[in-house]
């Protein structure tokens, strides 16, 4: 088996609102936990969250204060997301390879699930967004996926939001929508979508602006090392050197 460094547990510095304050509660509770929880207990909890969005999405096709279990998921997600791989690095018996896919592969179908969820608050066109939103949330991932490969930084806040920006969104679009219905969403979601679209593109093409830049930068260094070994000298037989 390959024995090779890893690094797809240490993220990047996050750069979004709520980072500094989150980092206090995590680097506060995290020795807290009882010793019989293990960070990856913590991260499959993300499949019954995931399947309590989808189910309670289904119950606010008859009644919207179920969202109000829809947000309670999504606190609840954010709380075991926060602290499963905190939790294996403050013990040192984390698993970060199996972290790393797990994570984020769960993560990819909770938020599918939050999309999934509303969808049966709408029928028609307004359905259709909701899905392809789904899309464009899987899209931002893989994002950040093949930006980890291709610069080695794993990077999750753009725009200067992050993960936990998005569920506060999500609860507030919740609260919104269980004590007010449904209304205000289909009138503005087509402009939710256009501008939610616009961002996808902005961040993808900063993403690959810095990879570019990476890439020039080394081919330039390449450039410079081989127009080196052209312009050394060769010596010659008697110590003279040839031309």
């Amino acid at each position: 088996m390959r024995d090779a460094t890893f690094n797809g547990d240490k993220k990047a510095p996050m750069k979004s609102l709520m980072a500094a304050p989150e980092k206090r509660f995590v680097d506060y509770l995290t020795p807290k936990f009882p010793a019989w929880i293990e960070g990856y207990h913590l991260t499959l909890l993300t499949m019954p969250w995931s399947a309590g969005l989808i189910g309670f999405g289904m119950l606010a096709a008859g009644d919207v204060r179920w969202l109000h279990a829809s947000s309670a998921m999504l606190i609840l997600q954010w709380f075991t997301d926060c602290f499963d791989g905190a939790l294996g690095r403050y013990r040192d018996t984390g698993i970060p390879r199996w972290g790393f896919y797990m994570d984020h592969f769960l993560d990819f179908v909770f938020m599918c699930s939050v999309f999934i969820g509303w969808s049966f608050l709408f029928g028609g066109t307004d359905r259709t967004l909701f899905w392809f939103m789904s899309l464009g949330m899987g899209a931002l991932m893989i994002n950040a996926f093949l930006s980890f490969g291709a610069t080695g930084d794993f990077k999750i806040t753009y725009l200067r939001t992050g993960p936990t920006e998005m569920r506060l969104f999500f609860v507030a679009i919740n609260t919104s929508v269980a004590f007010f219905g449904v209304g205000f969403i289909e009138k503005t979601l087509p402009y939710v979508f256009v501008v939610f679209i616009l961002t996808i593109c902005v961040v993808v093409y900063r993403t690959q602006k810095y990879i570019w830049k990476m890439d020039m930068a080394e081919k330039e260094s390449r450039m410079q090392k081989t127009a080196g070994k052209h312009l050394r000298p060769v010596s010659g037989a008697g110590g003279q050197k040839s031309a």
